[in-house]
């Protein structure tokens, strides 16, 4: 049939010039199947990071909590503060705010962990305090976003989906307590898991950025203010935990410990939380955040790393020097904790 109005050949209603298209169903259809990879795929991270943690020596901890009592001030006290003077420093959407402050609620990457090591960090302090994190952050996320967004609410501008992201950390919380129990039960098929928890996570991390990409290209053209509490954000995590960690009186292996746990987020527990709360035009305004956050946590933790890898050199120590002089450290710790 001759289209002689100059309409779409795939519009299903014309009338004179005006045409209604039928909309593609493609990007929904793309969107579902995002939102469920992204779920599996950072279940499996979670469950092979509980499969990184000894019962006994997280029991440890729990019982000499004050070095995780600093890291839980630093995640739940010092990130969701940070992220909220940023937001209001810089005038962001209200919007763009709340995505800010659901990174800074978020609990430790398992990055840290590694980067823990790389550091001769406290290994044991490093994978406990990911874990409580991770946990806590079922009841703190929600209390810091109620806190931090209340200015906005009030006024009606926003709208916190508290269900759906309650939801989403109870899905993404279970797998932690199921891996914890597969170490402890079987802990050498606990170090495959979290092999391929390992692989997993950059699959995740990736997936994130091209899918996400296409699904949300508008999401890209975002204002330059983003990028600049992208990259003030991290390196105020890093700094900020080090120092609290000093004031509390901790050795200085594990205030390196404290910094990487309070700076280095979650970034793909941040993406899957915002992708299954938030509608897709909101989603235009804010996914792209934890992409620019992961991509300067990473380039700071790596000059960091760089700089103490230099002054260990320039000090002229070597490993065995170096974990001897943590060894006292430690010891003298616990001599003072068993006198108090």
């Amino acid at each position: 049939m001759n289209n002689s109005t100059g309409c779409l050949a795939n519009a299903t209603v014309c009338n004179g010039t005006s045409c209604v298209v039928a909309d593609s169903n493609f990007n929904t259809i793309l969107s579902v199947v995002l939102s469920t990879v992204l779920t599996i795929l950072l279940a499996l991270v979670m469950f092979s990071m509980g499969c990184n943690v000894e019962f006994k020596k997280f029991l440890g901890h729990i019982k000499r909590p004050w070095g995780i009592c600093v890291g839980f001030l630093c995640q739940f006290g010092i990130m969701p503060l940070t992220g909220f003077i940023l937001s209001v420093a810089f005038d962001i959407l209200p919007i763009q705010a709340v995505v800010v402050l659901i990174m800074g609620c978020c609990p430790g990457g398992t990055a840290s962990n590694i980067l823990a090591y790389w550091v001769d960090g406290d290994m044991d302090l490093s994978v406990s305090m990911t874990t409580c994190s991770t946990l806590l952050a079922l009841g703190m996320m929600p209390l810091c976003l109620l806190i931090y967004t209340k200015m906005w609410v009030d006024s009606g501008t926003i709208i916190i989906p508290y269900d759906s992201i309650g939801v989403s950390l109870v899905a993404l919380v279970v797998p932690v307590a199921c891996g914890m129990f597969v170490n402890h039960k079987w802990p050498q098929k606990a170090k495959i898991i979290l092999k391929v928890g390992s692989i997993a996570g950059a699959i995740l991390i990736v997936l994130i950025a091209v899918v996400g990409g296409i699904l949300y290209q508008g999401a890209w053209v975002i204002t330059p203010k983003l990028w600049i509490i992208g990259t003030i954000f991290p390196v105020a995590g890093y700094s900020l935990g080090f120092l609290l960690a000093r004031i509390a009186g901790q050795p200085w292996y594990r205030c390196r410990t404290v910094a990487f746990e309070t700076g280095m987020q979650n970034t793909q527990l941040c993406s899957t939380i915002v992708q299954l709360s938030f509608t897709q035009e909101e989603l235009n305004l804010m996914f792209t955040f934890p992409l620019i956050y992961s991509i300067f946590q990473i380039v700071f933790a790596a000059m960091f790393l760089g700089c103490y890898w230099v002054y260990k050199k320039c000090r002229g120590e070597n490993n065995e020097e170096f974990l001897e002089k943590k060894d006292n450290e430690t010891e003298s710790e616990t001599s003072v904790y068993k006198m108090n």
